[in-house]
């Protein structure tokens, strides 16, 4: 396992964050607590420390699951994230949001369940339009103050609503967000115009969600529709990268470079993430121990310069997703 530091907060974390939103009750393709315990132990064998969950995932399930699991290894060993915005166990008219109602409910829910005093990075989930940022930073920076929360973060939104948020916190003096959580793969680099620089700038952590592009970047382009995911991204989700104007030539590049290298191309996908500059540790989500074992295998893939220029050239703009 190869580490590094989490943008400003000084954490050291694995280069690959499990994403957990695999378990739980949700869907057919879920891991319940038995499987999701096995994935979580055989992830901290192969170093991982960094976990994301959220509050919404599989209704607080995953957060239970996880929390089971870490409990029986050393906590300070482990560094832990979660988030707010969507509902949790249960849906009413304050379990969303980022009022600060709805932050200290869903907070003290998610340690309830984690089983947890204290949650290392505590993310907004999506940016809330009806709650005056001020108010959301003000109930972010107590619950850190109080010791619930080590250090807070956001995830996919406009470059200006981040930027507004951290001169908030910069001008109040308030907790900042040291984090940003987006979607962000070969197939989508729209995050790459405004978003990464002014992280660079600012010295925040790179978090990218769905960084195999939800299955897109690891099977041949006219298999992904094929898979119970591809139909759910494509039909459901809507997502602009699968049918976008490079996306089957970059698809495409995957798949060469991966035959060139003798790997997979989930594993060419990964590599392209591990030496971005842009990139702190992407949140790489399985239900699969094979799958996980594959991802940290490809910390030893070495793409060279003209390998990355290549995979890259052929991306074209394609519309913003998941700011919603």
């Amino acid at each position: 396992m190869e580490y590094t530091t989490l943008g400003s907060t000084g954490i050291e974390v694995s280069k690959i964050c499990l994403g957990c939103m695999s378990f739980g009750s949700g869907r057919e393709w879920m891991l319940d607590e038995k499987e999701g315990a096995k994935l979580v132990e055989r992830a901290i064998d192969l170093g991982v420390n960094f976990f994301d969950t959220a509050n919404v995932y599989s209704a607080g399930e995953s957060e239970e699951i996880l929390g089971d699991v870490l409990s029986e290894y050393d906590r300070d060993e482990q560094v832990v994230a979660t988030k707010v915005r969507f509902p949790g166990a249960s849906d009413h008219r304050n379990a969303r949001g980022l009022s600060r109602k709805t932050i200290e409910q869903e907070l003290s829910n998610s340690l309830d369940r984690l089983g947890m005093d204290t949650v290392d990075l505590y993310q907004i989930h999506r940016w809330d339009y009806d709650t005056p940022i001020e108010t959301t930073l003000r109930a972010l920076d107590d619950a850190v103050r109080r010791g619930q929360v080590r250090h807070i973060g956001a995830s996919s939104m406009w470059a200006h609503q981040f930027q507004h948020a951290l001169h908030v916190s910069d001008r109040e003096g308030l907790a900042r967000f040291e984090t940003m959580q987006d979607l962000y793969h070969l197939a989508y680099r729209e995050e790459e115009r405004e978003m990464y620089p002014l992280c660079d700038r600012e010295n925040v952590g790179v978090l990218p969600w769905s960084p195999l592009g939800a299955g897109y970047l690891t099977r041949p382009h006219e298999e992904f529709k094929a898979t119970t995911r591809g139909v759910h991204e494509t039909e459901n989700a809507e997502v602009p990268y699968a049918e976008g104007p490079g996306s089957q030539e970059i698809n495409e590049r995957v798949q060469e470079l991966a035959a060139d290298h003798g790997v997979t191309m989930a594993q060419i996908a990964l590599a392209w993430q591990f030496q971005n500059d842009n990139v702190t540790a992407p949140i790489v989500g399985t239900s699969s121990i094979e799958h996980l074992e594959a991802a940290v295998e490809a910390l030893d893939v070495d793409l060279s310069a003209s390998d990355v220029a290549y995979l890259e050239e052929p991306y074209e703009p394609v519309e913003v997703y998941g700011h919603e």
